[in-house]
């Protein structure tokens, strides 16, 4: 009996023995195998998550360039804020949400909802960041830091501020909150005007201190965009536009200067505008720059083409008289008049003083067809002015093989085309640039971009002469005269389109350029829809033409030339009488 029990617990021993050797084995094959995998077959994972450790990348912030006047006024400027961030997860381990009181210090400084602030960072409690606010102020930013919540961080970031407002907001645009830009110029030369950030990979020990740069490529740093818009005649263009549309109850309005010269905008400006430091107002109706993305048929502004087109073909001269009588013509079976006037005999420059339609009626049907339409399209209707801003509309100009008596008459007084106010400034650039057109540009130039001569050089000449009877007292542009200056321009006047013909509304225009002597600026003023009873463009428009571009040829210093003929006839006057 003792014998089998010996036996027995050697058995036993044996068993357990074995029992706990095939442990051993199995957990020491478990972890030579998991050894072999970390080190051999995914030696990824290990070396990733020791580098989570030690390894860092930092950034350096590089700013938003600037956008400046071609005087060197800032536009738009990057000014320094912060975004303010939480570390769910940080914040669940420190027990950071049972400091009530700063959580509600802090949902009073952002003005947020407390139940919302907290709600955001505790639904994801396993999460690594979430957005509390962004773009806060210097010194907000400074009282956050003081309240020294558990998981709740500060990243600096920048802002676009434009000092200029609504002044420029159509030309300059706005960026989103991530400072990239949507409109204008900060959309269009965005990529220059970013940057690159500068990164630097390190090495950190236990402590956090930095014991190795690994890896570091330099910031590369945003570019500056210089515009050619003269800011003091921008605010000018920009104060006397926004007038004129609340006086007389306008839809909308819009000035556009060009430097003839060199084509460089001078400046562009649209009432109603908006203000891209408050976003909270801004709609995508308000941001449309009207100046080149509406359309409109421009009436009598165009009449001097008609005439310039007479005096390319040689079928009139200086002297030639044009019988309007008895103020209507009838071509088909339709009526072309002179609102109800019969101005008789008329040479060229009262057909342009007169704005008579008979009068350049007669005009373009004496012209052949391809003659006739070649003048508009050397004037750069149909076609971009070469701003490349974003949205620019090329207006429409029919190009068709078959054009009617009428639809020429038409055309002959500005209608049957439509064209945008920055377009209308190019030609009127071109007539006083004698003859030659060039691209504008929205950007300041070193040397004058290469034009164009697309009319000649007298003929131009001429047709500034006989629209600068447009602004005698008994034109109907006087009201744009401007003091000490000869002006040459035209008023335009042409009803709305509607379905199935035209309506009530109507848009009210001048167009011109200044000094005639030495022409240095083209200017358009478009009032749309003014309510009441005046609309027509000498009553609107022509009183805005003359603030701006009297204000403008002064900040220029332009020299006055409106007693230069009457001086050099006194002298030669005075040699003859010695």
């Amino acid at each position: 009996m003792n014998k089998r029990k010996v036996q027995l617990q050697a058995g036993t021993a044996r068993w357990r023995f074995y029992t706990v050797f095939g442990v051993i084995s199995l957990v020491f094959c478990a972890l030579l195998a998991r050894a072999a995998y970390i080190q051999v077959i995914s030696p990824d994972m290990l070396r990733e998550q020791g580098d989570m450790r030690t390894h860092r990348t930092l950034s350096d912030t590089v700013l938003r360039g600037m956008i400046t006047d071609r005087n060197g006024l800032e536009l738009a400027i990057s000014v320094p804020v912060n975004t303010v961030w939480a570390d769910p997860k940080q914040i669940a381990q420190s027990k950071s949400l049972e400091k009530t009181r700063e959580w509600r210090a802090l949902a009073d400084i952002l003005r947020v909802d407390l139940n919302e602030l907290t709600e955001r960072v505790a639904s994801n409690p396993n999460g690594r960041f979430v957005y509390l606010a962004r773009q806060v102020s210097p010194a907000m930013a400074d009282y956050v830091r003081h309240l020294k919540l558990p998981g709740v961080h500060l990243r600096p970031e920048s802002k676009r501020y434009y000092p200029a407002a609504e002044v420029n907001a159509h030309l300059v645009g706005i960026t989103n909150i991530d400072d990239i830009g949507i409109d204008g110029i900060e959309k269009l030369y965005n990529d220059a005007l970013t940057g690159e950030e500068g990164k630097k990979s390190i090495l950190r020990d236990a402590k956090g201190r930095t014991i190795d740069v690994l890896a570091e490529e330099e910031s590369q740093q945003a570019k500056d965009v210089v515009l050619s818009i003269d800011q003091r005649i921008q605010t000018l263009a920009y104060q006397e536009l926004k007038k004129a549309v609340q006086y007389y109850e306008a839809d909308s309005g819009s000035v556009v200067a060009v430097d003839i010269e060199s084509g460089e905008l001078l400046a562009m400006v649209n009432s109603p505008s908006y203000n891209p430091n408050n976003r909270k107002t801004i709609t995508a109706a308000a941001m449309r720059n009207r100046a080149i993305t509406d359309t409109f048929e421009p009436g009598s502004s165009v009449k001097p083409l008609t005439v310039l087109a007479a005096l390319e073909f040689g079928s009139v001269n200086a002297n030639t008289i044009v019988n309007t009588s008895p103020g209507w013509l009838q071509i088909g079976g339709r009526r072309v008049s002179d609102s109800g006037q019969n101005h008789g005999k008329l040479t060229l420059d009262g057909v342009l003083k007169k704005s008579s339609n008979v009068g350049t009626t007669k005009l373009a049907l004496e012209l052949p067809t391809e003659q006739f339409l070649d003048v508009f399209y050397n004037a750069g209707f149909g076609s971009d002015t070469g701003t490349g801003l974003l949205g620019e509309s090329s207006g429409i100009f029919y190009d068709r093989r078959r054009w009617s008596d009428f639809e020429r008459a038409t055309l002959s007084f500005g209608y049957g085309l439509s064209v945008t106010a920055t377009q209308l400034a190019q030609m009127y650039a071109t007539l006083g640039n004698g003859g030659v057109r060039r691209p504008l540009s929205i950007l300041k130039l070193e040397q004058p971009l290469p034009g164009e001569r697309v009319f000649s050089h007298s003929s131009s000449r001429q047709l500034l002469k006989m629209m600068e009877a447009v602004l005698d007292e008994d034109g109907s542009g006087h009201r744009a005269a401007v003091e000490g200056y000869r002006v040459a321009g035209k008023t335009g006047t042409s009803r709305k389109a509607v379905a199935g013909g035209y309506g009530n509304d109507y848009v009210g225009l001048f167009a011109g350029l200044a000094p005639i002597s030495n022409p240095k600026l083209a200017l358009v003023v478009l009032i749309n829809n003014p309510k009441g009873d005046k609309y027509h463009g000498g009553e609107v428009a022509a009183p805005v033409f003359s603030k701006v571009m009297g204000g403008a040829l002064q900040i220029l210093n332009v020299p006055t030339d409106k007693n230069d003929d009457l001086q050099l006839a006194q002298v030669k006057e005075a040699q003859n009488d010695a």
